[in-house]
């Protein structure tokens, strides 16, 4: 149901797609790119197996923190941008900058 209680249309609908998709392959990107800055050096130096398996799991935690997050974060200021109704930020004429140019 939109806002108002009525069916979504199917812009909504596409909107919520592509923003579900946006936030997971976003948060993918960002959680690989913590992994591999935590444990890469486990692989790239010559760690004992503890150091390296420390290593290994604290950038597996930060990665998933990072993409429960991520996750979150974008869809939340979806939600709230659609409530709102901010529509500003798109201009009213394609090839225009400000909606009152």
């Amino acid at each position: 149901m939109s806002m108002y209680g009525g069916r979504r249309s199917q812009a909504e609908r596409d909107a919520m797609t592509v923003e579900i998709g946006y936030a997971l392959f976003s948060a993918a990107f960002a959680a690989a790119v913590v992994f591999g800055a935590v444990a890469g050096p486990a692989y790239a130096f010559d760690l004992s197996a503890g150091a390296r398996g420390t290593l290994v799991a604290a950038g597996a935690t930060a990665a998933a923190v990072l993409f429960v997050a991520r996750v979150a974060g974008v869809l939340i200021r979806f939600g709230q941008r659609r409530d709102t109704g901010d529509e500003a930020a798109q201009p009213s004429q394609p090839g225009r900058t400000n909606p009152d140019s």
